[in-house]
């Protein structure tokens, strides 16, 4: 479904895909975006961004619901974004490699990432291609925690594992049955697309909170 090398095979790739129920679209309820502890390093560019709500951003990551990736696991927009991005240029250095490894890698967090580029409120949501870079991003800026909130970037251990280190999957809750599931949007999942998905949270590694700014 994608090709995968040096870097990306042990950053990029760790967006795996696991079978669940597919579900409807809803409606998320009201924006809830709380620090986990302490106050955020991030809140002081809140003040600067455009209003934008949990509610818009998961509308917005619905709207690319069905978006596909190509028989070598790539050429999504979301790919073709984050190669021309700033950031792409500074990750493959982090990670060693090269940007055209990135044009058929996983894109789990390309997807989150444009999202929150194309909202405007990408410096308070972050952006990465590697998971479990962006889940150390969020609790480095005081925004992780264990409750799933509407517009919360939820990053996925299929194992069960709590930690950073271990997050394998990322996407958007779009909100909590309380039954023991959430739904969510994410991008590389069923057969390379962005879909709407039922998880347990039992798979949950933890919870980003971007900092909403209406």
């Amino acid at each position: 479904m994608r090709a995968t090398t040096t870097f990306v095979s042990t950053a990029v790739a760790t967006c795996a895909i696991a079978s669940a129920a597919l579900t409807v679209s809803g409606t998320a309820s009201a924006d809830t975006a709380h620090a986990a502890r302490g106050s955020s390093p991030v809140l002081a560019a809140a003040g600067k961004l455009p209003k934008v709500s949990a509610r818009q951003v998961i509308a917005l990551a619905e709207k690319q619901v069905g978006v596909s990736e190509d028989s070598a696991g790539g050429g999504t927009k979301f790919h073709q974004w984050y190669i021309s991005s700033q950031r792409a240029k500074e990750t493959a250095a982090r990670d060693g490699g090269s940007l055209g490894e990135y044009r058929n890698a996983a894109w789990c967090d390309m997807f989150v990432s444009w999202v929150g580029q194309q909202a405007g409120i990408r410096p308070v949501l972050g952006w990465d291609a590697y998971t479990v870079a962006h889940a150390k991003w969020f609790q480095a800026n005081h925004r992780w925690g264990q409750t799933p909130k509407p517009g919360a970037v939820v990053f996925f251990d299929w194992d069960g594992g709590k930690t950073a280190d271990t997050v394998k999957h990322v996407g958007f809750v779009v909100k909590d049955n309380g039954d023991g599931t959430i739904k969510t949007v994410e991008g590389n999942t069923g057969e390379g697309k962005v879909e709407i998905r039922t998880r347990p949270t039992a798979q949950v590694a933890g919870y980003g909170y971007p900092v909403y700014t209406a």
